[in-house]
């Protein structure tokens, strides 16, 4: 052998030199950089999505706990909400994560198949929450008279009961049973343990997305949509009746008497519809016209009810958005088959875009919701003025939520 890079035999019985290819060599450095920048983008994009989602949610836990403001039934439904929220983030996007830094599956397929199954049941209960949460807002504007009586706190924990035991039940037992794929897939994981791929057949493919998501998301735009038109509604009503009677231009084909009585029963409509049982004292009636006009603390309320909804419906289009593209691609894939391959880029967008919504929802209550944002603040202040040092101590005012300072001791 010669200090040549190489040799080569050409069909005798001499050797002919090969000079090293630097133009060959060059290609492969500048095709292993384009990898490495792609990978290490790759990497801080979902490290980002799962700090953001574990904080966010974590911060709406500890805010609802530590303030009796925000202990409503409402809220219950957020916290498990972003509880459902930490989890995908800690025990489904982390698997995912893995896949795409070491390049294949680094465990085995018992925790390949756990996986799977949080991914599902996670994703499942976060839209199941929202169908919940648009059912407890449609019967708070829709129905106010019998919201006290049937959205109880008893009712409340049986519906996150059911959210959870019906996730569970579309996720861990078909999964670990073998229900959810086909026998090609179930040899194909035999022989390849170093692969975890979600294999559907058509039936699971079905049943888990009308269950996971066609309808929840049909109830929650019913719901949303009944809400839409009934705050609209409402609000009219509401305009007209603190506007008064003598304000309004009376129709030139109606008489003055029959405007009054429509303005009464306008207004006898609002003030129904409005004011919860128990609190008719936040009506008062006015000495002229004999009609009762809500005060300003019922109208505060009222407003505080809409913003809610607004709120919420802003949320479950989030939810939506990020989650429909994954479900129109999990459905028509499993049910062409074969002859619709889709890109493994392709499908980890789709899986992310789907996980970016569990960093959302804090972001949506933070910047539209007065009360959680005064809450943030209040809870980061205090977690700052603990973690600067031993030595300092936080002083909460009671009075205000946000005022809390810090101070040496």
């Amino acid at each position: 052998m010669t200090d040549f890079a190489s040799m080569m035999y050409n069909g005798s019985l001499n050797y002919i030199p090969v000079e090293p290819d630097s133009n060959r060599t060059t290609l492969v450095d500048s095709q292993s950089l384009d990898e490495l920048f792609k990978l290490v983008l790759k990497s801080t994009v979902m490290c980002l999505i799962m700090v953001c989602a574990v904080f966010g949610n974590v911060l709406v836990i500890s805010s609802v706990l530590r303030h009796r403001k925000l202990h409503i039934t409402t809220n219950y439904f957020i916290v498990s909400l972003a509880l459902a929220d930490t989890l995908v983030a800690l025990l489904a996007m982390t698997f995912n994560a893995s896949v795409t830094i070491a390049g294949r599956w680094v465990f085995n397929q018992t925790t390949c198949d756990f996986y799977n199954s949080c991914d599902v049941l996670f994703s499942t209960a976060s839209i199941m929450h929202l169908c919940c949460i648009s059912v407890d807002r449609y019967y708070a504007i829709i129905k106010p008279l019998e919201y006290p009586l049937k959205m109880t706190e008893a009712t409340v924990f049986a519906m996150l009961g059911c959210v959870w035991l019906s996730s569970g039940f579309i996720s861990f037992i078909p999964i670990f049973l073998g229900w959810y794929t086909t026998k090609q897939h179930m040899q194909f994981r035999l022989h390849n343990p170093e692969t975890c791929e979600f294999v559907v057949n058509k039936t699971y493919a079905i049943i888990s997305s009308c269950v996971s998501f066609w309808i929840p998301c049909f109830i929650m735009v019913f719901t949303y949509w009944k809400i839409y038109l009934e705050a609209s509604r409402q609000e009219q009503l509401l305009y007209k009746s603190q506007l008064g009677p003598g304000i309004l231009p009376p129709p030139s084909a109606r008489s003055s008497a029959d405007m009054t009585a429509r303005n009464s029963a306008d207004h006898s409509a609002t003030v129904n519809l409005l004011v919860p049982p128990g609190h008719r004292s936040s009506c008062t009636e006015d000495p002229e016209s004999g009609r009762s006009t809500p005060t300003k603390k019922a109208i505060s309320k009222m407003k505080r009810e809409y913003k809610a909804a607004k709120t919420l419906g802003i949320i479950m289009g989030a939810f939506v958005l990020c989650w429909l593209p994954f479900f129109l691609w999990y459905v028509s894939v499993t049910l062409c088959g074969d002859p619709c391959p889709t890109p493994g880029v392709v499908v980890d967008t789709l899986f992310w875009i789907g996980y970016f919504n569990s960093c959302l929802n804090p972001i949506i209550y933070a910047y539209f919701n007065l009360e959680f944002r005064e809450a943030f603040k209040e809870t980061l202040r205090t977690i700052c003025c603990r973690c600067c040092s031993p030595k300092w101590e936080y002083i909460h005012r009671p009075s205000n939520a946000s005022n809390v300072d810090c101070t040496h001791v």
